[in-house]
């Protein structure tokens, strides 16, 4: 008869200093948010809140506009569809409202998180509880997820919609798959780009699933909400207005950096369609390649950056996509054999540092401002557009091999 298992002191020896270094972590990140705080108290779910009573007490939607010191008038900027799924939050106060959507984007980071983390765990032997509970602290740190919790943003949920698609539903070809992608361009029309990037990549089915989804979803609105939807798609849609100043630091769009290069006066937009059409071809075809070669990740993580760089408005909480493309990095550093794995490896770090300290809101902290007339400070306000174009340009991807 055997006797009792004895577990193997080996086993003992790793299993140890890996729970210690995830409490450390975790610790150490919830130090960090409780030094960090609330920082923005939820100022933009606060004006979807504020936006959505007005038109529940039956104001026209887009009429209504709450003041900012800082950036003038700010109103609701989303399709009527976004309203028409926030329409509750008129039935709720506001902190029921805040503590839903808190734990909505935890919730989001946690699941998309664990879709990204448990690939590169088990294509390398890692235990997916120990990469899982060391990639969703760190992740909490990095400046777009900071601010997309404290300003009460929807970028996290966006991301889940369409990475549901990408790494579940569309390799699996589930009779929905594309709804998510198409549902998020009805919220936000940003995510459209994916439907661009189903169709290069071939996958026809998802991505008439994602148009007809955002159509319907868009029609469904204008029945709703008629005169709203009239006003939105013949005007406020080709105005950036209400969205606030885009010259300001945290828009890390390419049309934010011309803005503040040639500041005060406009830059040319045949420039800036030149330059976001190059970045598009390059890196959608990026894109596609990785498809093609089986990495969804790296596939669906170019094509998210090059929406934020293409697009006029990508405030530092839209920023999501450095979450994957960090991963992205670690995979291909962690890969035995693999060409440039230490070069990658350093990116990674770079990467997640100075996104984590947040380098492009220094002159917030101190930093003098006249510094912006400078080339190095002219890199220091541009870091993340630099990062992400650095990133369209040498994201590595892998194949379905492995190699």
């Amino acid at each position: 008869m055997a006797g009792p298992a004895v577990a193997d002191p080996a086993r003992r020896t790793v299993t140890w200093p890996r729970v210690a270094t995830v409490a450390l972590v975790t610790v150490a990140a919830v130090v960090a948010h409780i030094w960090y705080g609330n920082r923005h108290q939820y100022y933009d779910l606060r004006i979807y809140y504020w936006a959505i009573n007005w038109w529940a007490g039956g104001h026209p939607l887009y009429d209504f506009s709450h003041y900012d010191r800082i950036q003038g008038p700010l109103g609701f900027t989303y399709p009527p569809f976004a309203a028409v799924l926030m329409y509750p939050m008129a039935w709720l106060p506001l902190g029921a409202v805040e503590t839903i959507t808190l734990l909505a984007n935890l919730a989001a980071l946690v699941v998309t998180t664990g879709w990204l983390g448990v690939r590169i765990a088990d294509r390398h032997g890692w235990p997916r509880w120990y990469l899982l509970a060391l990639a969703i602290p760190l992740a909490t740190w990095l400046e777009p997820i900071r601010e997309t919790i404290t300003f009460g943003q929807i970028n996290i949920l966006l991301a889940a919609l369409v990475l549901g698609d990408l790494l579940l539903a569309v390799p699996r070809k589930w009779w929905l798959a594309g709804a998510g992608i198409g549902l998020a361009t009805a919220i936000k029309l940003t995510p459209a780009i994916f439907i661009v990037y189903l169709l290069l990549s071939r996958r026809w089915r998802a991505a008439l699933t994602a148009s007809a989804t955002a159509a319907g979803a868009t029609l469904l609105a204008a029945v709703l909400a008629p005169d709203d939807s009239w006003r939105y798609w013949t005007g406020i849609v080709w105005s950036a207005n209400q969205v606030g100043h885009l010259d300001r630091i945290p828009n890390q769009a390419i049309w934010g950096a011309l803005l503040r290069l040639w500041a005060p006066h406009q830059p040319s937009r045949l420039l800036w369609l030149a330059l976001i059409a190059v970045v598009a071809v390059y890196g959608l075809w990026r894109a596609v390649q990785a498809a093609r070669a089986g990495d969804e990740v790296a596939g669906a993580t170019l094509t998210g950056l090059v929406g934020l760089l293409v697009s006029p408005v990508s405030w530092e909480h839209h920023l999501y996509w450095f979450i994957p493309a960090i991963l992205v990095l670690v995979d291909a550093a962690a890969t035995p054999g693999r060409r440039y794995r230490r070069a990658y490896g350093v990116l990674a770090v770079v990467v997640w540092l100075t996104v984590t300290a947040a380098v492009i809101d220094w002159y917030d902290y101190g930093l003098p401002r006249g510094l912006l007339d400078t080339v190095p400070g002219f890199l220091v306000a541009n870091w993340f557009l630099l990062l992400m174009l650095g990133l369209v340009a040498v994201l590595p991807h892998n194949t379905t091999t492995g190699e």
